[in-house]
């Protein structure tokens, strides 16, 4: 599984990076920019406030590419109502590899 840490060692090579995250959750944008990355915020019991998931991350993606994803590794990436039509990716930090995290990441840090 990756860990937060490691999520943490892949956005710093990134540059121009706000860390806003905090124990419970992971959160990065680049300066004067929405974010890119995020812990996913669970909703566990209805009308009660979502719960962290650090093993899920939410990286933000265009439709199109979340689309794709989707389809071809449903075992790594997913979406949830929250998310629908929303311009991000869930990811299964437990299952992804750290190449292609990374490389997932790049590309929400370019948008």
């Amino acid at each position: 599984m990756i860990t937060p840490d490691q999520v943490r060692r892949i956005v710093s090579g990134f540059g121009d990076l706000v860390d806003d995250s905090k124990d419970d959750r992971l959160a990065f944008s680049r300066p004067g920019k929405t974010g890119y990355a995020w812990t996913y915020l669970e909703r566990v019991h209805p009308k009660k406030p979502r719960v962290p998931r650090l093993d899920i991350l939410a990286v933000r993606c265009p439709i199109g590419r979340k689309e794709i994803l989707l389809e071809a590794a449903p075992d790594i990436f997913f979406d949830d109502a929250h998310y629908l039509g929303f311009p991000a990716i869930l990811v299964r930090l437990d299952v992804i590899p750290e190449d292609e995290l990374a490389a997932l990441l790049r590309e929400a840090w370019r948008l």
